[in-house]
């Protein structure tokens, strides 16, 4: 079973296994359609792929009329939904990508785990180290399957904006920002409407975890890096833009070995679109 991460030749020796589920998980933020069209031009043989915005977030208005961030989760019931149309089974051992360093796939990590699948792995380095190790892709549409998943307890945790602001006073629970440098310090910022961070925060960016060529660095030096960054691991929040790259963040975690922080979905998104809470820059 493949929890964390495998690598391209690892998965390769696997593509035809009727047992495993393979998805495509490309995207980026500025151009919704950019997923489907580089799905449509080359993936890895097998693969289906999952539309961020589609598939693995809600609307971002709730019932009640209150923006809930730029991604918010769906209800569990439409993502097992999901799961059972693109084939997965509670046996399954699902193999999530994209070409990001994992910047996308780790979500879709963390939802499968948020359900209670734990036989779920981010490829390391994505499609790019796929096409490194000489492996084809196809343009071939793998034909619909239907699985049989069933909600299991969940394996992660969660927060809400609520805990996140009374967090701010009492300040026992090391909050981490995954989003790059400048967004954090409020500089640049091109996709939120308001710059900065949530008061109290530490900055993590995501990519950090990453070597240069986009596979995660070993466990042992992301052990010592984040332990540097936070204390208490099993009692830490993690957060980004919209509760997208947190999740690569809770992936590095798991290949340290260092279990137990939560997700703040909502994220920066959810917490800035309230001028009432306080900005940190």
């Amino acid at each position: 079973m493949y929890t964390t991460l495998i690598s391209a030749t690892e998965l390769a020796t696997h593509i035809n296994d009727q047992n495993w589920v393979v998805l495509d998980c490309r995207h980026d933020l500025m151009d919704a359609n950019a997923g489907q069209a580089a799905y449509d031009l080359g993936h890895i043989p097998g693969a289906q792929f999952v539309h961020l915005d589609q598939r693995l977030s809600a609307a971002k208005v709730g019932p009640d009329g209150v923006f809930r961030g730029r991604h918010p989760l769906p209800e569990k019931a439409d993502f097992i939904a999901t799961l059972q149309a693109l084939g997965v089974n509670n046996d399954s051992q699902v193999i999530v990508y994209d070409a990001h360093g994992g910047m996308f796939a780790a979500r879709l990590w963390w939802m499968l785990r948020w359900v209670g699948h734990r036989a779920v792995a981010v490829l390391d380095g994505g499609l790019p180290a796929w096409l490194a190790a000489e492996q084809q892709v196809t343009t071939e549409v793998p034909a619909a399957r239907n699985g049989g998943f069933a909600e299991r307890d969940s394996l992660v945790h969660t927060v809400d904006v609520i805990q996140v602001l009374g967090n701010i006073s009492s300040a026992a629970k090391p909050l981490v920002d995954a989003r790059a440098a400048d967004r954090f310090r409020g500089e640049n910022e091109t996709i939120d409407p308001v710059g900065g961070h949530i008061p109290g925060a530490k900055n993590r960016f995501f990519k950090d975890n990453l070597k240069a060529d986009g596979r995660f660095k070993a466990a042992d030096q992301l052990l010592q890096e984040w332990s540097a960054v936070v204390g208490d691991v099993s009692n830490a929040i993690m957060q980004c833009g919209s509760g997208v790259t947190a999740c690569h963040n809770l992936l590095a975690l798991e290949v340290a070995g260092l279990h137990g922080a939560a997700l703040y979905p909502g994220s920066w998104s959810e917490w800035c679109a309230d001028a009432s809470r306080p900005v940190e820059r």
